[in-house]
This record gives structure tokens, sequence and C-alpha cells, in this order.
């Protein structure tokens, strides 16, 4: 595996069957092979992208006092700031290298009452912060929504078999902050490798490279997304519905060196969660002779909170 194919969601998004279908196989094999892909023509602005960077520049500039002012006791991160050294991988015991801040689904009528959606957490010293992160938010949630209609019809579904269950889903923006390293930090890296827990991830280009993932050759694979791109990778849930089928690579962050050493590295991720009612069962058409059933039946709910209590989040 030498490189990340790179597919243009226009030919998904502009009705025209014979581009649908190409689009639909492509994706497919390439989530297959690596479990990523990388796509663009998609509607993230650049300048949003710009805009959104700028603003968590900002709020991690802030005092430590000041950061420590919006975590959220009880929330297990999954809203506010999370500070340095509280995340660790899957059976890591080192914690990763970064602090990061959550914005999770807007809650409305439909969904004020459940309890997996806290309402967001406002930061009073950037007034564009909230706006902007949700704007975002919002702009990735459809172009989540088109990749995981695509992704149905590869599995023989439905096109809109996904829609119910992500439609004011449990998503999660991530900001992200790995300060620069002044010292060596041993055996600590920026992120560790994991896996994500989710059905598939959204990466806006970061601020700069680190993002590796670890090839079926067992070696690190760089993986940079140009200007106009984002990275998208499976997580756990969709490796679970289809019994291994698609892989969730596992992937980490490294650490920098040479001049790099010493300077921070921003990334935004959007972790596309379903709602936490929605059944993780192993689809059907994905069991066989040859490939049985390898993962026990589990809600979406369910499994995070096991998958955040193993990676600290949750006490």
């Amino acid at each position: 595996m030498e490189a990340i194919p790179v597919l243009d969601l226009g030919d998904f998004t502009n009705g025209d069957p014979s581009r649908v279908k190409k689009f639909v196989q492509a994706l497919g094999e390439s989530f297959t092979n690596t479990g990523f892909v990388v796509i663009k023509g998609h509607s993230l602005s650049e300048e949003l992208r710009l805009e959104m960077y700028d603003q968590i520049n900002s709020f991690f500039d802030l005092s430590q006092s000041q950061k420590d002012a919006y975590i959220a006791p009880g929330l297990a991160g999954q809203r506010g700031y999370t500070a340095f050294g509280q995340e660790h991988a899957k059976d890591a015991s080192t914690p990763d290298l970064k602090e990061f801040w959550q914005f999770g689904q807007k809650v409305t009528k439909e969904i004020e009452d459940h309890p997996s959606f806290p309402k967001n957490i406002h930061v009073e010293e950037l007034p564009m912060f909230n706006p902007l992160g949700m704007k975002t938010f919002k702009t990735l949630e459809s172009i989540g929504a088109d990749i995981m209609r695509a992704l149905a019809l590869f599995l023989n579904l439905e096109e809109d078999y996904f829609d119910s269950h992500i439609t004011c889903g449990n998503s999660i923006l991530r900001a992200i902050h790995y300060p620069g390293l002044s010292k060596d930090p041993g055996d600590a890296l920026r992120s560790s490798p994991h896996e994500d827990i989710n059905l598939i991830t959204l990466l806006m280009g970061a601020s700069s490279k680190g993002l590796e993932i670890l090839t079926r050759e067992n070696t690190w694979l760089p993986v940079v997304a140009g200007e106009g791109e984002l990275v998208v990778n499976i997580g756990d849930m969709v490796q679970r519905l289809t019994n291994g089928q698609l892989p969730s690579t596992t992937h980490r962050v490294s650490n920098p060196s040479g001049e790099d050493f010493s300077t921070s590295r921003y990334s935004l991720p959007f972790f596309l969660h379903p709602r936490p009612e929605m059944p993780l069962n192993v689809l059907e058409q994905c069991v066989s002779e040859d490939r049985p059933v390898q993962f026990k039946n589990i809600t979406a709910g369910e499994y995070l909170t096991q998958r955040l209590r193993e990676i600290g989040l949750i006490k």
C-alpha cells in the first residue's frame, strides 16, 4: 500500500448513475483494503477551515485557569475541555500528549431529553468559537451522511439505511492541541496507536504532519490531507457491523523531530456516531462459512460507554 486513494464526492452527489457506481465501488475497495480514503469535492470550504483553526488556536492560547473553567465533570470529556494527559489509547498506560475540546450535537426538541446529549459549553472569551464550531460540525455531519449512503450501497443495503441512525446522532467534533515538546517524552506519543470508536471519522487538514496508519505489511504510512481534502477512516462500529470486512485501521500521531520538535500541532477530527440505541449487530450479508460472526450484539451507546472506560475518560 503506497498511497490512500483520493475520491471526488461530487461523483456520488451529482446523481449520474455511472459515476455513482464507480464512486461506490472505489470507496468500498479503499475501505476494505486500507480502512482509509481521501475525499475531495465536498462542501467544507477552505475559508471555514481556516476560520475554525484560528478559533482553536485562540482557545488553546488561553491561560490554563481559563481553559480549566470549561471542564465538565461527569461528562467523560464529551463536551467542553479535557486537559493535557487525561486520555490514553486502549491498553496503553501512558497518556497521550494532547489536550482537546469537544463539540456535540446541538440539543433540539427532538433529543433534549436524551441523557447522551448534554448541552454544548459556550466559551465566553471567544464569541465566534461556538458558532463556527457548530457550523463546522453540521457541515462535516452532512458530508459524513453522504459517505455513509455510498457505503450502504457498497454493502448492498438501501441507500438511506444509515440515515435514521445518524440523524441527530451522538457525533463529536474534537479540536486537539498537541503542544510542542521541550524534552524527550520517553515512550509517550502525541496519540498512541489506536482505532476510532465511531462509524467513520472525517479529518480536515491538520496544521502539520504526524498522522500515520499501520499498513497490512505492518509498517507506518504517513497520511497528509492536501488543500481541500478530508481524510476519512472506518471506525470500530462499522468494523463490527461488517464483521471485520471493513477494518478499523490502527493509526497514531507521531512525535515531531528536528526543527518541528517544539512546534504545536492542531487537528480537527469529526467522529460520526449514530444515535445510542442503534444496534451494532453484524449484518447478515457479512457472515459466511469463511467469515463466522466475530462480534457480540451490542448497542452503539453501550459500546461507546465501554470504549470511553477503556481509554480513561470514564473512571
